[in-house]
Order: C-alpha cells, then sequence, then structure tokens
C-alpha cells in the first residue's frame, strides 16, 4: 500500500485571518518593548543594592578594626568616635578621667573634638571607583543614651553606616527618588 500525501486543498489565508495575526503578533512585540525596559532597570537596581550592601559592609568591617581602648590616660585610644546629632559624622569625644581625648590611627593623629577623617560623610563622588553611592558613619555612645537595643552602657557604642544611591528611571514610569541601605551593630570596647 502506498501512501501519497496530495494537496489537493488550494484555499489560502483570507484577508481576515490575516489582520487577526498581525494584530496578535503586534500585541506581543509591544508587550515585549514594554517589560524590557521594565526588566533591565529591576536587574540595574538590583546591582546597585548589592553595591550599596558591600560599600555598608566595607565601611563596617573598617570601622571594627578601630582602636578603641579607653583604659588609662597614657594608652587610651579612641578612633571610633561619637556622633554630636544624627546629622554629624563622629569626633574623638573630649578628654575625660577614662580618655585622653586623642586618637593616633596610622600615621594621623586627631585630637579631641576633631573629625576622624576615615568616618567623615563620603558624597556621591568621593568613594573610588562607585560614583553615585554617597556614604555616611553614625555613632551613638550607649552610656550616654540609651541605644537601639535598650542597653545602657559607657562601654558599648551603636554604629549605623547608611549607603544612598538613585535607581535608574524607566521610561514611562515615575522615578522612586534616592533609596538607601543601613546595617547597624553595636560594639564594645577591645
Amino acid at each position: 500500500m502506498r501512501f501519497a500525501m496530495r494537496f489537493n486543498d488550494q484555499r489560502g489565508f483570507t484577508v481576515a485571518e490575516v489582520l487577526v495575526a498581525a494584530v496578535i503578533v503586534s500585541l506581543a512585540f509591544v508587550a515585549l518593548a514594554t517589560i524590557v525596559p521594565v526588566a533591565t532597570s529591576a536587574v540595574q537596581e538590583g546591582h546597585q543594592l548589592s553595591t550599596a550592601t558591600f560599600l555598608a559592609d566595607q565601611k563596617m568591617e573598617q570601622i571594627r578594626s578601630l582602636p578603641w581602648n579607653p583604659t588609662s590616660l597614657t594608652t587610651s585610644y579612641d578612633c571610633l568616635g561619637v556622633s554630636v546629632s544624627s546629622t554629624d559624622a563622629p569626633t574623638v569625644p573630649v578628654a575625660s578621667s577614662s580618655s585622653s581625648g586623642t586618637c593616633t590611627y596610622g600615621p594621623t593623629t586627631v585630637a579631641s573634638g576633631g573629625t576622624l577623617p576615615w568616618l567623615a560623610d563620603e558624597s556621591s563622588t568621593s568613594i573610588t571607583n562607585f560614583n553615585g553611592y554617597s556614604r555616611q558613619v553614625r555613632v551613638t555612645d550607649c552610656g550616654a543614651s540609651t541605644c537601639f537595643t535598650g542597653i545602657s552602657d559607657p562601654g558599648m557604642r551603636f554604629v549605623t553606616v547608611t549607603v544612598s544611591y538613585t535607581p535608574p528611571s524607566v521610561t514611562g514610569t515615575a522615578s522612586t527618588g534616592p533609596k538607601s541601605y543601613s546595617v547597624s551593630m553595636i560594639i564594645s570596647q577591645k
């Protein structure tokens, strides 16, 4: 038995069928053209959040290594400092009976009341290789005020690092404005 295919049906598509197919394909392309910028923006924002997390953790590791050992007037170093307010970068505390009021970190010595250069606010152009990101550090003395977790101890400080960035805006959507990522920890004297 032989099977032969015959193409006897010579009918084609009608104009209506072609128009319906064209509309369906056009809608698919419009949807794709709308979703691609949104997806690209979401990927970019995820990358920016990862970078902000890295920058905050990097600064927190630097802070953890700072000397803070106010045990006697001859060997006292307070290179962690304290923020006077929520808008000020940390400064070396004023000398007291348990602190000499100075900080020596590497080749740098900062006197009482001086701003600590390694904890100064960094603008969106001052972080090397990370333009568009700004970083600030705030330090609260847990002995002078109750810290975030209810701890009241002069041997502890509450540190917050905040990194801010501006995500890209997608064409046709409202800009979300600047975003920030914060990480906090409590540090005790070493």
